[in-house]
């Protein structure tokens, strides 16, 4: 199968269907700068319209007063430094893909782009890998598996920069067996602004005076304590010098398959028990240590006018009976389903090379988007699923790039207590993702009435958003939505912040206070410092 693009996995291409106030700076980073120092892009430089366009979202494209390349520490720290001075409103740029306007935004006068550092190397000090705040999740995964054998559960977004991902939360195809990205998160080292609006470098690890601030770092969010310089990657209870014990064995090979669905052919009936069955499954087979805990099969539900939707599946090759677990995986999707749809065998490949192919690749022209999201506890109720074949069939409404995504999640992530990170839901066996994607910017109504609408519909029950009950555990703020904070999207009586972080959003309230006491780093959904 070709590589999937980014807008074709979350946005449903019709395509796929081709097949403190003194903070100590003990153990910060004393990283060679790499080039010349962080200059100011002006307006009126050629490099400026690359670096302030380079967010996905289209939707949004801010214009700073300036830009600087970050290309270490030290940069990192004299341009954070120089904006506070001069009072300035400082936005921080990893991969480019946040989905809302906490980058692009027009407030923004400073922005601070990372994409060139990203070194990936062995900290032997630290004992854990260190990894550049700029670094591309393709990058990470290619320097640790050539050069150790080792990988890190992130995303299949591989052009995603480890900025965001790894601060709030991370996850992807290998989470249900080794958790979630932050359980693997040793430590961080951050550009901070104290109280007497000082900005100095600070690591904060599991393990030093500073483990508050790694904590807010385990799924707090992007943009909410400082500026991430690096990430130090080393799995909790790993023990010894030896970096290939350090963090998990990655697969030699993955089985995979792809179940290509017809719209003119599928019935209501027939999607209906098409989602039962692959909600059973998981409810199912969501315990730790399930023979299925490498299974991975986000499937890919597009609108009827994109033509027909997919089921994407790997698993580990190397699990006892691996073939026959695909198989009976396949079969009980299918079961009572008619007609059939397509199932198409890729067969064995080596793991880095499969998931490079099977990955979702940068758009070459980013679209205009929106982005909503929820955690499942357990499948959705009948008149869900109902309420989603509605809106997916509408015919008054053409979106062959609007998709809904259920990603599996839970098994290994469930073990961790959910107060032992930042990343809370700790329950669930599943991701949703809305997606709506186009080109033309007269069509931003049309689009946004019909996503917001669906997301509505679906949690009618619950004040149109997830809701914490039996099914719901709130979203991801990873994907960011702006709705969830409005009075007219979220009726629920239940605030943002606690759809996002559940009980954690105090403590994080506290740490946000005591490393970012001026506010210096803020967004549309930034954390509140404590009064």
């Amino acid at each position: 199968m070709p590589n999937l693009s980014r807008r074709g996995l979350l946005a449903g291409s019709a395509a796929l269907l081709a097949v403190p106030a003194t903070a100590s700076t003990a153990g910060a980073s004393s990283a060679v700068d790499r080039g010349p120092a962080a200059e100011k892009i002006l307006p009126d430089d050629v490099r400026y319209q690359d670096l302030v366009q380079r967010g996905t979202n289209r939707r949004f494209v801010a214009a700073p007063d300036y830009a600087r390349v970050i290309r270490s520490p030290r940069d990192a720290v004299d341009a954070v430094q120089e904006a506070v001075r001069a009072n300035k409103r400082i936005a921080i740029r990893g991969g480019g893909h946040c989905f809302e306007d906490f980058v692009d935004h027009s407030d923004v006068e400073v922005l601070l782009d990372l994409s060139q550092y990203d070194e990936v190397t062995f900290d032997e000090r630290q004992r854990a890998f260190s990894v550049g705040a700029g670094a591309t999740l393709e990058t990470v995964y290619k320097a640790l598996f050539y050069g150790w054998g080792v990988t890190v559960p992130g995303g299949g977004c591989l052009g995603v920069g480890v900025g965001g991902h790894f601060s709030g939360g991370g996850y992807g195809p290998l989470s249900r067996r080794y958790g979630s990205v932050v359980d693997h998160l040793y430590g961080v080292e951050v550009v901070v602004v104290d109280a007497r609006r000082r900005a100095r470098l600070v690591l904060a690890t599991r393990d030093n005076e500073h483990r508050d601030l790694w904590w807010a770092h385990t799924g707090g969010g992007g943009g909410n304590f400082g500026v991430v310089t690096r990430y130090l990657l080393r799995s909790a209870g790993a023990r010894g010098a030896d970096p290939a014990k350090l963090l998990p064995k990655a697969p030699a090979s993955l089985l995979s398959t792809v179940t290509v669905y017809d719209w003119n052919t599928v019935t209501k009936p027939g999607f209906l028990r098409t989602l039962r069955n692959f909600f059973d499954f998981y409810e199912r087979h969501n315990a730790p240590g399930s023979p299925y805990a490498t299974l991975y099969s986000p499937f890919i539900l597009t609108h009827k006018s994109a033509g027909g939707f997919l089921l994407s599946t790997q698993l580990d090759a190397g699990v006892p009976n691996a073939a026959q677990l695909l198989k009976d995986f396949n079969a009980a999707i299918v079961a009572g389903v008619s007609p059939a749809p397509q199932l198409i065998d890729q067969g064995e490949g080596p793991f880095l090379h499969r998931t490079m192919e099977r990955s979702i690749a940068e758009a070459v022209s980013p679209t205009r988007g929106k982005y909503k999201a929820g955690y499942l506890r357990k499948g959705y109720t009948d008149t869900q699923l109902e309420t989603i074949y509605r809106h997916l069939t509408d015919a008054s409404y053409q979106g062959p790039e609007t998709s809904l995504l259920f990603v599996p999640y839970g098994g290994q992530v469930n073990t961790v207590a959910p107060d032992a990170t930042a990343t809370a839901q700790r329950d669930v066996m599943m991701k949703m993702v809305m997606a709506a994607s186009w080109q033309d910017p007269a069509q931003d109504a049309v689009h946004l009435e019909w996503l917001r609408t669906t997301y509505r519909d679906i949690y009618r029950d619950t004040g149109g958003v997830p809701a914490p009950n039996a099914i719901n555990a709130g979203s991801y703020i990873n994907y960011p939505d702006g709705d969830l904070a409005d009075p007219e999207q979220n009726t629920s009586g239940v605030p943002w912040h606690t759809l996002y972080y559940l009980g954690n959003y105090p403590r994080l309230r506290r740490i946000r206070k005591t490393w970012d006491p001026g506010n210096i780093f803020r967004h549309r959904l930034s954390i509140e410092p404590a009064e």
